[in-house]
Parts: C-alpha cells; sequence; structure tokens
C-alpha cells in the first residue's frame, strides 16, 4: 500500500467541546441516551439515526439475539504516591507480570532510576524498576499487591474526568466479576439489573467474556498513519457456556449483539484463532471484514483513538462499496448531530447501538 492510499490518523479527528465531555453518570443508569446507526439503510442512502433513551433498547434488540457482555472488573489501579524528596507522584497499575511485579504507568517516570522506592498514602511503598516499553515500568509492592490496591488505590477515572463525586460502584458494571481492568468496559455501564431482566424476559440471552482493559484505553494513536500504531496485549477468556450460545445463536438465526468494543475484540480474535483465552492485541481498522459480531452497543469515543477506528471500520462493513472515508462520515455526521442535541460523550457519556 502506497503512502496515498494508507489512512492518516489525523484523518479520525473532530472537534469536541469540553462542555460535551460527561463528568457524572446518568442517574439512573439507563436513563443516558441512545443515538441508533442503523446501517441496513445505507444501500438506499445515509443509515437511519434514531434518537431513544438507553432503556428503548429492549424495543431495538429482538427475540434470538444475544447480548455479549464484558464481565471484568475494575480494580482500585491508581495509587497516589510521594516521591523520596517529597514531590508529587502516581502509579497506574495495569497488570501483573509475575508474583510480585506489575506493569504499571508512573509519573513523573522520566525522574524516576530504577530503584526510586514511592510511599503511597497508608505507608505502603512501591519500588519503581525498569522500563518495560510503550512508557511503562515494572514496580514491586512492600507487601500484597492485592491488599495494597484495597488499602491505597482509587478507581481509575479517566484524565478528561474532573468530576471525582460519584461513587466507586458508578465506574463498575453491574455485572462485573472477576478483577483485573485498569479502565471500566463502559459501554455496559448504562445496564441495570431491572433492564437486563426485562431483556431476557423478552427472549434476548446474555453471555460473558472476560477481557481485562489494559494500556489502550489511555494511548492516542501513535504516528502519522494509522498502520504505524500497535496494540498493547490484554488478556481475555470465553467460558464454555458462551461458546455454546453464540453457536446456538447463529443455528436459530439470532443477532450476536457486542456489548463495547472490548468485547468485539474478544469475539473477533476468538474467532480467527479459535482460542477460547489467550492474549489479544487484535488492533480492527477500517476496511475490516467482521466474523462474529452483528451489532454493537457502544459509547462515544475519543478523536484519534482505536476504538474510533473500530467503530469505523463497522460502519462501513455493511455500506455497500462504501470507502473507509465515507464510513468515517457517516460516523461523524452522527457524532456531529448527537452534538448539536446534546449528548454527552465518552466515558459517563451517552450510547449508540450499531445495527
Amino acid at each position: 500500500m502506497t503512502d496515498a492510499a494508507r489512512l492518516r490518523v489525523d484523518a479520525f479527528d473532530y472537534p469536541l467541546p469540553d462542555a460535551a465531555i460527561a463528568q457524572t453518570p446518568a442517574e439512573p443508569r439507563d436513563s443516558s441516551r441512545l443515538l441508533v446507526l442503523d446501517r441496513s439503510a445505507s444501500r438506499a442512502g445515509a443509515p437511519s439515526m434514531r434518537h431513544r433513551v438507553f432503556r428503548d433498547v429492549r424495543d431495538e434488540l429482538r427475540a434470538g439475539d444475544l447480548l455479549v457482555v464484558n464481565d471484568s472488573r475494575v480494580i482500585p489501579a491508581r495509587l497516589p504516591a510521594r516521591r523520596p524528596g517529597g514531590g508529587a507522584a502516581e502509579v497506574l497499575v495495569l497488570r501483573p507480570l509475575d508474583d510480585d511485579r506489575w506493569e504499571a504507568l508512573v509519573r513523573p517516570s522520566a525522574r524516576l532510576r530504577d530503584g526510586s522506592v514511592l510511599t503511597l498514602r497508608t505507608g505502603d511503598t512501591v519500588e519503581v524498576g525498569e522500563r518495560l516499553g510503550d512508557g511503562t515500568r515494572a514496580v514491586r509492592f512492600s507487601r500484597d499487591p492485592s491488599a495494597v490496591l484495597e488499602a491505597a488505590g482509587e478507581m481509575p477515572l479517566p484524565p478528561y474526568i474532573h468530576d471525582r463525586s460519584a461513587p466507586p460502584d458508578r465506574y463498575q458494571t453491574v455485572y462485573a466479576q472477576p478483577p483485573g481492568s485498569a479502565a471500566a468496559p463502559t459501554a455496559g455501564l448504562h445496564f441495570t439489573p431491572e433492564l437486563l431482566a426485562s431483556l431476557q424476559a423478552g427472549g434476548v440471552r446474555r453471555a460473558t467474556v472476560t477481557l481485562h482493559v489494559g494500556l489502550d484505553t489511555f494511548r492516542p494513536l501513535e504516528g502519522e498513519f494509522i498502520d504505524e500504531h500497535r496494540i498493547h496485549t490484554e488478556w481475555y477468556d470465553i467460558p464454555d457456556v458462551t461458546r455454546a450460545a453464540l453457536e446456538e445463536t447463529r443455528r436459530q438465526g439470532g443477532r450476536v449483539v457486542a456489548v463495547g468494543t472490548t468485547s468485539v475484540r474478544v469475539l473477533e480474535t476468538a474467532a480467527r484463532h479459535a482460542a477460547s483465552a489467550g492474549w489479544t492485541d487484535l488492533y480492527i481498522t477500517p476496511p475490516y471484514r467482521f466474523a462474529a459480531v452483528d451489532a454493537i452497543v457502544t459509547n462515544f469515543h475519543l478523536p484519534r483513538s482505536s476504538l474510533l477506528l473500530l467503530v469505523t471500520a463497522f460502519v462501513q462493513a455493511r455500506m455497500a462499496d462504501a470507502t473507509p472515508f465515507e464510513a468515517r462520515d457517516t460516523l461523524l455526521a452522527a457524532y456531529r448531530e448527537a452534538l448539536e442535541r446534546g449528548y454527552r460523550f465518552f466515558s459517563f457519556g451517552d450510547a449508540m447501538l450499531l445495527v
């Protein structure tokens, strides 16, 4: 592919006023707004857009559909700390490396030599070790890491959320189970137990996958062209019961509805490699042939992000003969309409349903 045919990172930028970035979650969860982008109309023109409240997603789904959610639980991964000289520091743990070392983002990394010891508010210490690449460091805790995180850690809200008044469980899905994520799979934040029960009563089944969200939630696209970016590996697992539910849904003609881009990446990874568990670095960019997912529930994503590329690829997948640029224009037109109508963006913001 020549440079002229390659997709530039800046082609996936868009203007976003700070006021559109949600600072607090909707209450109740399912009172957030929902923009339905119906790609099936694309062959006759632009995809249709419908504006709804999120709890109305039950009217957009149908009996026989399978809702696939990421059940990873967010850990209190953000650790405010002090440097040996008294200056402020911060450790954001990402994943365990072995029995007593974790991979982490450390600030200010450039000022901390290997072996520097940071002190947490509990008096526990964290030793900063070698550089691992991608801006991360190895860190070692003075005692059991789980105990330190429980005592001294904070929920790792994204840096664009300045209002920290929401209770910690509002940055957690209602079905979260195995701990391991350094950021929430935020498309799932809109579901309540009552909405899930209503969907089940209407014949929409639910299955779980696990992907522990890691570094790429915090990283913008790197380089001038999108193919220069590299996705950080993340651990995933698909239970046998979920695999059986996926096979039955296909056999009966139902749709697989992925809740969030993390669920998409798990399902598409498994469709290609037939592995129920492992590490994935799947980087979905347009054009892309989806093998496992028929619809996506997702939030509004950051400009110049890998998540925006994934959603663009999904929009293109059902637009007959569309180029990546036409799919991008379709998606960003929906984003512009959402902004004009006062939708809220990013982690605590409103949602889209792509069908």
